[in-house]
């Protein structure tokens, strides 16, 4: 039944997208923002991500846009980490992915109805680029991971272009490894490049190599190969858009999640707090 709400979503999203086919490379630019711990989240929704990516896909302005997809996961550590708070700085376009985030720009008066969380947001594209034609590249997680993911692809999305696939070691690359990499993913000419090497690792990687990408978006997906592939269930609808995802993910992946749930998220909260009340300023 979920696989079926988040598909019905897609489908409805990909009709609004196509209802509004002229599209600029520009379009972000004129998309507004608002501060969380001193990052700039743009206040999109899906229609309005699928947009912009079709714009820089189709508009061949030849450079690889950079794409960061999280919520208090990704804002807390940048208001720890200034090296990572300028990463989130450069990037192109920053989708609102949490329900704490949501809420705080409703708070500051947009309208903003749903997270665009990176599964989400994949199948999405996934159904956009089957219409239109756009290739992926998928890099990151384990050969186990990815092997599942293309097949679930070809079941789910039989006209999707796959122009590649590759699981790096878990380790530094050496710069002739590194070299091989970029090597391979420019060769393949993916519309798309999804980066799934968990966060900030992911971002740290799309930052460091996107000016030798020949992608027209670079997008960090963090655990949505694993989610699409089938070994993490999604949490049901309901729990993502009333804040409960964390509680989920937190119950799945008890060893990998439970800093993030029970030290970041209420450290999140405080700071926030006290952003929203005026009491501190983190620009």
């Amino acid at each position: 039944m979920r696989k079926a709400e988040h598909r019905h979503e897609g489908e409805r999203v990909l009709t609004r997208i196509q209802e509004h086919p002229h599209v600029s490379p520009e379009t972000v630019e004129t998309i507004r923002t608002y501060p969380v711990l001193g990052s700039r989240i743009h206040a999109v929704q899906m229609p309005d991500v699928l947009r912009t990516m079709r714009g820089w896909i189709e508009g061949e302005n030849g450079r690889c846009h950079f794409v960061v997809n999280t919520g208090m996961h990704g804002t807390i550590i940048a208001h720890k980490d200034p090296e990572f708070r300028r990463i989130l700085d450069s990037v192109d376009l920053f989708t609102p992915d949490g329900f704490s985030v949501i809420a705080i720009g409703r708070l500051r008066g947009f309208p903003l109805k749903k997270r665009v969380n990176a599964a989400d947001l994949m199948e999405a594209v996934f159904r956009a680029s089957e219409e239109r034609g756009w290739t992926q590249y998928l890099y990151g997680d384990t050969d186990e991971t990815l092997a599942l993911l293309r097949e679930a692809l070809a079941r789910d999305y039989p006209r999707l272009r796959i122009a590649g696939a590759y699981s790096p070691p878990f380790r530094p690359l050496t710069p002739e490894e590194d070299d091989e990499v970029v090597r391979m993913i420019n060769e393949a000419r993916p519309d798309v490049l999804w980066v799934g090497l968990g966060l900030p690792k992911q971002e740290r990687w799309i930052y460091e190599h996107k000016g030798r990408l020949n992608v027209s978006v670079a997008v960090g997906v963090g655990a949505g190969f694993r989610f699409i592939s089938g070994q993490l269930s999604r949490a049901p609808s309901w729990m993502g858009e009333h804040g409960l995802e964390w509680l989920w993910r937190l119950i799945q992946q008890p060893k990998r999640c439970w800093r993030r749930c029970l030290v970041d998220g209420p450290q999140f909260l405080w700071h926030v707090g006290l952003e929203m009340a005026g009491l501190a300023h983190y620009d």
